[in-house]
Order: C-alpha cells, then structure tokens, then sequence
C-alpha cells in the first residue's frame, strides 16, 4: 500500500502541493481573524481537502494531457505514463475521483464554493492546453494557483465584501481586497518561478512549436521578466501587510521572502540547469511557508504590532 501510495503521490509531484496551500491557509486566517484567527478544524479540514483534490486533479490532468510531449522530452521520459508505471486508465480514473473529492468539499463548505466548484476546475485544468497556442502560459498557470486564497476566504466567509463597515468606521482589515491581493501575488509568483523552470525544455519547446516566454523572448530577456514579476510579487505582499495592519513579525517575513527571491534569480543566471530544481522548489517552498508563519503569527499574537512602539 505503502508503495501505491508513493507512486501516486510522484505521479502528481504531490510535495508541489506546499506551492499554493498556504496561500490558502493564510487567507483563511485572514477571513477568520474576528475568530481569533482560527475558522474551526471542520471548516480547515474542508478547506485541506479542496485544495488537495483540486491540486492533485489538475497536476493528474496535466500529465494526461502532456503525456505525449513528456515521452519525447528526454528530462520527462521517465514519469510515470510515458514510463508505463501508471496506465492511462488508471490516470483518468484517479483524475475523476480528485475532481469529485474537490466538488464534495466545496459542497460540504458552503453553496457559493459548491456552485463555484465546476469553474474552478475549469481553470485548473485549461491551463494544460495553454502551451500548445500562447507564450504567456505562465499567466494561465499563476491565475490557477491563485484561485487558493480567493476560494479559502470564501470558504470561510462566505462572501466577497471589498469595503466592509466595522464599528461605524471603514477598515480594511476585513475586506475581501487582502484576497484579491494575495491571489494577485501569487499569479506574479509563478509567473516569476515558472519562466525559472521553464528554462530546462527551451531547446525542447522550440523544436516541438510549443509556447512559453523562454521560447518567444529568449533566456536573458525572459530572466528579465521573471525577475520583474518577483519584484512586483514582493510589493504586493508588502502592500497587504499594510492594509491587513501587521508589523514585526510579517516584516521578518518580508525580508526573508526577498532574501529567497534574491537567491533564486542568482542561481538561475549563474549556476547550471541541475540548479533550477534547488531555486524551483527548495526556494519556492520555503517562500510560501514562510509567508505563512508569518501570517499566522500577526493573526494569533496581534500584539507583535506594538513590539516596536
């Protein structure tokens, strides 16, 4: 069991889950912070859940999708359907269960993520195709992902509410723009990580008509914009920890997240190919995570906002 368990969790990069899950997680707290940060565990483990299903029903659909382009790719021959260690049957039937486990979810959560559900999948699954006809797939990519917090604050929300009255005063605090913000962070996120890995099949994409930046502005000038989207990704966060009114601990946070940002740019420009796996995940999995500490701590220890007074 053990073994079935780890060829289908390698067969959906299921460790790549840390990418946008605690993107959720902080949005969820966020949403909650009138409930001392915490939404309860039933609606947390309903939240875990759609974000596992749904990210594990888009990564199996890519794989459906791109098995034929994965077969001819030397760095992605081994994987599990070119390989032949999972049928193709079996991939669909697993794609089928993960997209009904996020549609139960959202159906246990609230209506609006019930009737909201299906466009979801949607989304995350289009992005498949998106190489196939346009050089921005990165921004398909990035919109999917940021579908997390946006769909963990209407979990625990139930609404969208942008300029929210609280005590006769209007604040921020409460609004649905800190989701907005965030699920706009996430999409230059990826944009910025995605052109970093897009780096190893440039050769590959070109040869085959497939689209991405790399192919259309070449390396350098798509490093560029990889960059540019990290900078923006940055000011955004920086920009939603002034609005959502947090100080010492999320500044740490900050500065870490541009330590890591810095890094990943340097190891992509300097280092060879078999480093962009260090500054794709290693780097990118400590970023969210970190944002997500963080977070967690400005929601739970509100007093980490006068430690500087």
């Amino acid at each position: 069991m053990l073994a079935h368990l780890w060829r289908w969790g390698g067969f959906v990069k299921f460790s790549h889950t840390v990418f946008a899950l605690p993107f959720a997680l902080a949005a969820m707290a966020v949403a909650a912070r009138d409930q001392c940060g915490w939404p309860g565990w039933r609606t947390f483990a309903l939240i875990l859940a759609a974000m596992v299903c749904a990210r594990t029903c888009a990564m199996a659909f890519n794989r459906i999708a791109d098995r034929r382009f994965d077969a001819a790719n030397p760095r992605t021959a081994g994987r599990h359907l070119p390989a032949g260690t999972v049928s193709l049957a079996g991939a669909l039937a697993f794609w089928a269960m993960s997209a009904i486990g996020f549609i139960g979810a959202a159906y246990l959560i609230n209506r609006p993520c019930f009737y909201l559900s299906p466009v979801a999948l949607v989304v995350i699954c289009f992005y498949s195709f998106t190489k196939r006809f346009t050089d921005f797939t990165h921004i398909f990519l990035g919109i999917a992902l940021a579908l997390a917090p946006l769909g963990a604050w209407l979990a625990v929300t139930g609404t969208f509410e942008f300029l929210p009255v609280r005590d006769g005063a209007l604040s921020m605090r409460h609004s649905a723009l800190l989701a907005v913000l965030l699920a706009i962070a996430v999409v230059f996120w990826l944009i910025g990580f995605d052109i970093i890995y897009a780096l190893q099949d440039y050769a590959f994409d070109r040869s085959h008509g497939l689209h991405s930046l790399v192919v259309r502005w070449g390396v350098k000038n798509a490093l560029g914009a990889s960059f540019l989207s990290h900078f923006i990704m940055w000011m955004v966060l920086a920009v939603f920890g002034f609005l959502a009114r947090f100080w010492v601990a999320y500044m740490i946070g900050l500065g870490i997240i541009a330590f890591c940002l810095v890094l990943e740019h340097w190891l992509a420009r300097k280092r060879s190919l078999k480093w962009i796996n260090v500054a794709f995940f290693r780097l990118n999995a400590l970023i969210s995570v970190v944002f997500l500490v963080v977070t967690v701590a400005e929601v739970a220890f509100p007093r980490f906002r006068y430690l500087a007074r």
